[in-house]
């Protein structure tokens, strides 16, 4: 009977649909207890990842297929067409043509995304951005799947399913969208020590940019170029782009969202509509593959990078954006991007987190495209003609002659026959594999906190000052205060004043952490790593500040003329003028959408009125000029609005040109106390105020003046 009453429990087990986790041991879905959940089985320490290990891939195969039909990650995007222009040959580093011929012009499509919210959720989400691009080479598609940060959370693919769900809304209540200050994200950071160079980047700045126009792009992964010859070099591919890396303040990014929450889609498919061409210079870090080991930092570790004062950035080409796609679902839904789509040339690395990548692609694409004919989509198609024996599956579009299908055969004449490599056939790297099979990480991934402290040394006073309000901003949100105390402990390794200043606004206090991390040595102590021999990498990098950025160009800036009825036309429309010959964009803001007749009787159209719009839309205002304008401006109906425009532009460090007549709107604003002066407002009685007010807009902001300007 004893017998007979276990087999029951065990059916009534298997018909619940419920379980629980507590106090359980980790197992695989066939219920096989896992030993070791950190790590990918590979072929010794630094090995390639191995087909075999059935545990990674369950694990990702599960996750890949977690969502339809939305992308579980980088489910919100916008891309637009493009070329790839080379200015100077790669040819002693890859054969890759498409990087070799100067002559040659390459059509591109680049899709830019947010990484953890949902297809509806809002662009200026403190988030990682993807920066992928699909190359149309003779050779065959050529993708490119990189994002804004140069490096991940995380260092081994295995660990990516637990990354998402921990920074996706918490499975309870599905909150919060779009958002990792929470719970569950930051109680898995605060026992992943290897993320926290990745969390200085993303509570930096750079994780709410401007525009995609105005971010950078990475590989993030270590690539290989491989030349005629044979003889490979290790590559990191950075695009730099031309209009510079410029940000948004956290304040105004959450304002934006509401007032409009496809800022940045909006702002790509204006600026290509207008002309005004989004454009990148396409730079590569080259490392001989015998200098492989010459740094204290493993070139196959995707949680570091490359200094550029060790590898300078040596810039070959430009990418330009210059065609919007006809249908959004058809093109920028529907590319699939596979970090394994390569030409002869380019191999890859044992990256353990791009090994994986290169399974999980393929499999995405299948559960969100629905068939393994996704290459056949007009945006997926290769300019160079495709021959194979492959056949069927849903939705072929493709139709072969003939009776063959296999290979080898002699019926088909044998065709399609193997390309040589002399004919461009692929080939991978030819690399020693050798080593015991392990699930371990290789001593020389340890380090995770040394990178970290140089991008933070690297920031400038404000930039610092922002990453510190994003770190409270984010920990506040977290209401576990073990949790909080743990990634203040992370912090006080990195830089102890940063730990220190956290620490106070959160609620804890700064302790030294003790606990085991199974990324870890079980010997290893992480205050150790901030030791003399790590001292190379504790100093400043100029690349890292966005402070050292671009500020020469008003391209593709948005300036908001404020006017209204007996507004000066000849001074308005000068300076409109002036901007436009740059490629600004201005637009023209009224107290409502009703033509604005000005002195000399002509009518402006405003494009927006005070209701329709906000400041943070804008960056830069013009209040127009004319007393009589002023008049209306400063009314009972307008007077909230339109200092409520200034104020909140001035709190954000813009620059704003009071034009001649609006005195009483200057004395009345909050810009009229500046204790300081400041170079990002101009007016009237200033010395040649166009070319001031133009300065100050390529300069893009004083964030110097910022905590004077928010007192």
């Amino acid at each position: 009977m004893k017998d007979k009453k276990t087999t029951n429990d065990k059916l009534d087990q298997l018909a619940s649909h419920t379980t629980s986790n507590d106090d359980t041991k980790l197992t695989t879905n066939q219920g096989l207890k896992i030993n070791d959940n950190q790590n990918s089985l590979t072929a010794g320490e630094r090995g390639a990842t191995l087909l075999e290990d059935f545990i990674l891939r369950e694990k990702i195969t599960h996750f890949d297929h977690e969502r339809i039909p939305e992308r579980i990650v980088h489910a919100r995007g916008s891309g637009a067409h493009g070329v790839f222009r080379l200015k100077k040959s790669l040819k002693q580093y890859t054969k890759a043509k498409f990087l070799t011929e100067t002559d040659r012009e390459t059509p591109v499509f680049v899709r830019f995304s947010t990484v953890a919210g949902s297809k509806g959720s809002t662009d200026l989400a403190r988030d990682v951005r993807g920066f992928a691009i699909k190359f149309y080479t003779e050779e065959g598609n050529y993708d490119l799947v990189g994002n804004n940060i140069p490096v991940f959370f995380i260092q081994d693919a295995i660990k990516f399913p637990d990354l998402v769900h921990a920074v996706k809304p918490e499975p309870h209540n599905e909150i919060p969208q779009a958002a990792s200050a929470h719970d569950t994200f930051w109680d898995f950071i605060s026992l992943m020590p290897e993320s926290m160079h990745m969390i200085m980047w993303v509570m930096s700045d750079r994780a709410i940019p401007r525009s995609f126009s105005r971010m950078e792009g990475f590989g993030v992964h270590t690539f290989r170029f491989i030349n005629d010859e044979g003889k490979a070099h290790f590559v990191k591919f950075h695009f730099k782009p031309k209009l510079g890396v410029h940000s948004v303040a956290w304040d105004e990014a959450q304002k934006i969202s509401g007032v409009d929450p496809d800022f940045h889609k909006r702002d790509l498919w204006e600026s290509i509509e207008s002309g005004n061409f989004p454009e990148w210079d396409f730079g590569v870090q080259l490392i001989p593959e015998e200098d492989e080991d010459k740094f204290d930092f493993d070139l196959l570790d995707p949680t570091k990078i490359i200094p550029e004062e060790e590898v300078p950035v040596e810039i070959f080409g430009t990418l330009t954006l210059n065609r919007n796609p006809d249908n959004f679902f058809a093109e920028t839904e529907q590319v699939a991007f596979h970090p394994g789509h390569l030409v002869p040339g380019i191999d890859f690395s044992n990256d353990p987190l791009l090994q994986g990548r290169l399974f999980s692609y393929t499999d995405t694409q299948l559960s969100r495209l629905g068939s393994p004919n996704f290459h056949e989509i007009p945006i997926n198609r290769s300019v160079n003609p495709v021959h194979n024996n492959q056949r069927d599956g849903h939705m072929r579009q493709q139709i072969v002659k003939g009776k063959v299908s296999y290979e080898p055969n002699s019926i088909g004449g044998g065709c399609p026959f193997q390309a040589m490599m002399s004919e461009g056939g692929f080939a991978s790297h030819q690399e020693r594999v050798s080593g015991t099979k392990i699930r371990a990480r290789s001593e020389s991934f340890v380090d995770h906190y040394s990178q970290a402290k140089l991008f933070y040394n690297s920031q400038s006073d404000y930039e610092k000052t922002h990453l510190q309000n994003a770190l409270i901003f984010e920990l506040s949100k977290v209401t576990i205060p073990e949790i909080r105390e743990r990634v203040v402990g992370q912090l006080n390794f990195i830089d102890k004043s940063l730990a220190q200043t956290v620490a106070s606004k959160v609620g804890v206090e700064v302790k030294e952490l003790e606990f085991p991390n199974q990324s870890l040595p079980a010997d290893s102590n992480p205050a150790d790593l901030q030791s003399e021999e790590r001292e190379a990498h504790t100093r400043a990098s100029e690349a890292l500040s966005m402070a050292n950025t671009v500020k020469n160009t008003i391209q593709g800036r948005k300036i908001g003329f404020i006017v209204a009825s007996g507004a000066d036309f000849g001074i308005i429309n000068d300076l409109k003028n002036k901007l436009e010959d740059q490629n600004a964009v201005v637009e023209i803001i009224a107290p409502s959408l009703a033509p604005v007749k000005t002195d000399k009787g002509d009518a402006l159209t405003p494009k927006h009125s005070l209701t329709s719009t906000a400041s943070v839309c804008f960056d830069a205002l013009f209040i127009g000029a004319g007393e009589e304008a002023a008049k209306e401006l400063m009314n009972a109906e307008n007077k909230h609005k339109v200092l409520q425009f200034i104020n909140e532009a001035y709190q954000h460090c813009k620059a704003i040109y009071f034009g001649e007549g609006t005195e009483v709107i200057y004395k009345s604003s909050n810009v009229a106390v500046k204790k300081h002066e400041d170079p990002a407002i101009v007016n009237w009685e200033d010395s040649d105020p166009d070319h001031k007010f133009t300065e100050a807009i390529a300069n893009h902001r004083v964030w110097e003046l910022e905590a004077e300007r928010n007192a």
